[in-house]
């Protein structure tokens, strides 16, 4: 078993910048990716597609989601699957961090 397992906090692997978006790659595999973001209040992602599905964990804050143009506001503990090649975008209601779960396969 390797020696570098840890339990982690989540919200203690990241901290929030004043203005910014940031971001902290936890797991990079050909099929799939696990991401944590910090975003300061009123950032966000403008609106995109994705070839693949993506999961949004709402680790910290508030933020809205729009998957088609319908808006979702997303609180702490909530989740919400972005299904793939649909627009989606985030707007930060509050400062929030989440944990983005992408599967490419």
């Amino acid at each position: 078993m390797p020696s570098d397992l840890e339990v982690s906090k989540l919200k203690d692997l990241i901290n929030y910048q004043e203005n910014s978006i940031v971001s902290r790659t936890i797991i990079d595999r050909e099929t799939g990716t696990v991401t944590l973001f910090a975003f300061d209040r009123g950032q966000g992602l403008s609106e995109h597609t994705a070839p693949f599905d993506a999961m949004v964990y709402v680790v910290d804050g508030e933020v809205e989601v729009k998957i088609s143009g319908k808006p979702y506001r997303l609180k702490e503990g909530d989740m919400i699957v972005m299904p793939a090649n649909e627009p989606h975008a985030l707007k930060a209601l509050s400062r929030f961090k989440m944990l983005l779960v992408m599967v490419r396969s």
